[in-house]
């Protein structure tokens, strides 16, 4: 990746901070910016815990960690980022943020600079369109946890040069990646396909198909998914998992992408998942229970 020196990556939360590490860790001098100085310790606290139970895995050793660690910087200036030979976008799902993001990174970085976008659910083409260069802009879809999932997903939108295109898919390779090619949908390949899987356990749930558990327990043992849907739910997060829906509904207009009504009184209640303790499952005990607010 000889094009490839250095990395930029806005947004240091569960996702930016993913990336950031597994850059670092593969030998990118890695710049990361948050807006706040709060979430930036955090997503570089998260980054360093993640090296120390590497370390005590026996993974890595103090001495690479403290290497990666020496890649990695934090700022809170996206001028910090202008010398970056690639910048990858990771911040909330929402397209005018996103917009805004890009038009100052357009004016901060070169001409040669590439920008990807890990957006899950827009298209890169709407993004692409805010910058002048969308010759240079590229989808690259990590996932959750960034460090321990293979898979990215490669997107190239209809302006995307070849060039930018090859860049991208190789550097997702010197990650240790398994990249894919996508064309440009919301959703791309894996949420175009798991989205409507998870809303319709909902609806199968609201409709007495099944109770939470069961649904899980059928689609763990049936199908041998590591996880049910109510679970990967609450992994994902019900507020992510509901804004990506409405955006994906937008789109295509079709049932099986519309957040069901449970899912979107949930999150109204501010029940978002793991992060918040409770989700379909009340995660307050030492085992997981069905939620009572499911459950009235």
């Amino acid at each position: 990746m000889a094009d490839i020196q250095k990395v930029g990556v806005v947004g240091c939360g569960l996702m930016g901070s993913g990336i950031a590490q597994v850059c670092a860790q593969a030998g990118y001098e890695t710049t990361v910016r948050e807006i706040a100085e709060q979430p930036l310790e955090k997503g570089l606290s998260s980054i360093e815990k993640n090296l120390d139970r590497a370390v005590q895995k026996e993974k890595i050793d103090e001495s690479e960690k403290d290497e990666i660690l020496g890649r990695l910087e934090g700022t809170l200036e996206l001028d910090d980022l202008a010398d970056c030979d690639l910048v990858i976008e990771a911040v909330i799902e929402d397209i005018e943020i996103k917009e805004e993001v890009f038009g100052k990174l357009d004016q901060v970085c070169g001409p040669d600079t590439i920008f990807a976008s890990n957006t899950s659910s827009l298209t890169i083409t709407e993004m692409a369109a805010s910058t002048d260069r969308p010759d240079r802009f590229v989808g690259l879809h990590f996932f959750n946890p960034v460090p321990v999932m293979k898979l990215v997903e490669v997107v190239a939108q209809g302006a995307t040069s070849d060039e930018a295109f090859d860049a991208a898919y190789e550097f997702a390779e010197s990650l240790g990646k398994k990249p894919v090619t996508c064309r440009d949908n919301s959703g791309f390949i894996v949420n175009r396909l798991l989205v409507p899987y998870m809303m319709d356990a909902i609806r199968a749930y609201e409709e007495g198909i099944g109770s939470i558990r069961d649904i899980d327990k059928a689609m763990e043992l049936g199908t041998g998914y590591p996880m049910g849907p109510f679970t990967l739910a609450d992994f994902v997060g019900l507020e992510t998992l509901l804004k990506i829906g409405d955006i994906m509904f937008d789109e295509y207009r079709e049932k099986r992408y519309a957040p069901p009504p449970l899912l979107r009184r949930m999150v109204t209640a501010g029940h978002y998942g793991r992060k918040s303790g409770q989700g379909f499952y009340d995660y307050s005990g030492e085992e997981p229970e069905v939620a009572d607010f499911v459950l009235r």
